[in-house]
């Protein structure tokens, strides 16, 4: 028989782990990561060359900065946007080959060398969250099979992949805040160009404690529930 502690911190868990995945999968989704606001200084002709460029022009990493920094532009891990003069937002999404250029210490310029921490930092950005949501997934697996099983051997090893998922979170965060403090290294915002982190990575910040404390819960249940079926099986054969 399961004791009421151990199948109400199962219960809160497996919210808490619920809701970390949809934090996290809103973030991933949605291109509020980083936004820059702009001051209104540039002409209504130099707006509309920075949207065609952005838009329609080659995949270039300092085109597309450049018109987030005068266009009042937002950067997520899959899009990227700029609010155009008549406030309409306009985003572009990364594709999957985008993912994986280099990036250069001349931004823009494949002549460059290779910025080999940046480029492995933008990468890591984008698997992370996905390895991530992968781990949630199959710690609900191995929590499906502790149910089948009427065991909670099982839950050990989904609170170990809780554990792990929410370290996967707290790394796309910090790969991705370290990757936009070497973008602006190498091409610096504007002067009166203000930079903010915006509200997609908060949310994937939110799921990594979320994830922890799932992950906390699972293992103490499952070790607890360890423990005492071990003193009561000690307690019958004595």
């Amino acid at each position: 028989m399961v004791d009421n502690r151990y199948a109400t911190a199962l219960v809160i868990g497996s919210v808490l782990s619920l809701l970390a995945s949809v934090y996290l999968s809103v973030a991933v989704g949605t291109q509020h990561w980083y936004q820059y606001n702009s001051p209104v200084t540039h002409e209504v002709s130099n707006a509309s060359k920075l949207k065609e460029e952005f838009i329609n022009g080659d995949f270039s990493e300092k085109t597309y900065v450049e018109a987030m920094f005068h266009l009042n532009g937002t950067l997520g891990l899959w899009w990227r946007c700029i609010l155009v003069p008549d406030l309409k937002m306009d985003c572009v999404s990364f594709t999957l080959q985008q993912q994986f250029y280099p990036k250069y210490k001349a931004p823009g310029d494949p002549d460059s060398e290779e910025e080999l921490l940046r480029t492995y930092l933008w990468r890591c950005q984008f698997l992370l969250p996905l390895v991530s949501l992968a781990l949630v997934f199959l710690s609900g697996l191995v929590g499906l099979c502790a149910c089948l099983c009427r065991s909670f051997t099982p839950t050990l090893g989904a609170g170990v992949l809780h554990l792990l998922a929410g370290l996967c979170s707290l790394g796309t965060v910090c790969c991705f805040l370290a990757g936009v403090d070497l973008l602006h290294q190498f091409l610096p915002p504007p002067t009166g160009v203000e930079s903010t982190m915006g509200w997609s990575l908060y949310l994937a910040l939110i799921s990594f404690p979320l994830q922890m404390m799932a992950a906390a819960l699972f293992l103490w249940a499952a070790r607890s529930h360890s423990k005492s079926y071990t003193r009561v099986m000690a307690y019958r054969v004595a």
